[in-house]
């Protein structure tokens, strides 16, 4: 399950950018998950709440955007999200494609709340 260590990666991300006094505050931790990416979004919730358990990340939670694996045909230039994990075109049939998205892995926000800690 290699979605562990990317959830330990996740979280070292959010460690390196955000304070420790305000680790407290995340609400949430926004990520893009490519359909083609090999993780497993429902593993990868799993992995990050339990590993949050019991640390000042304990009230963040991971919010995943998946996204489509999408190609561009060099044939007939014509974009469209490949069915079936093939980079066959469906418009023409030809296998001269790009890929354009469906293998990112991003954290694209870290959100925290605006009130203090201490005023909850």
């Amino acid at each position: 399950m290699h979605e562990l260590s990317i959830a330990q990666n996740i979280i070292e991300i959010v460690r390196a950018r955000i304070p420790e006094e305000e680790l407290e505050t995340i609400l949430s931790v926004n990520v893009r998950v490519g359909t083609m990416s090999g993780v497993v979004p429902h593993s990868l919730q799993f992995c990050f709440d339990a590993i949050i358990a019991g640390t000042p990340l304990k009230n963040a939670c991971i919010k995943i955007e998946p996204v489509p694996f999408v190609i561009r045909c060099r044939e007939c230039a014509k974009e469209s999200i490949a069915e079936f994990e093939t980079a066959i075109c469906p418009c023409c049939g030809s296998s001269e494609t790009n890929i354009l998205t469906g293998n990112e892995l991003d954290v694209v926000e870290i959100v925290l709340d605006d009130v203090p800690v201490e005023q909850r």
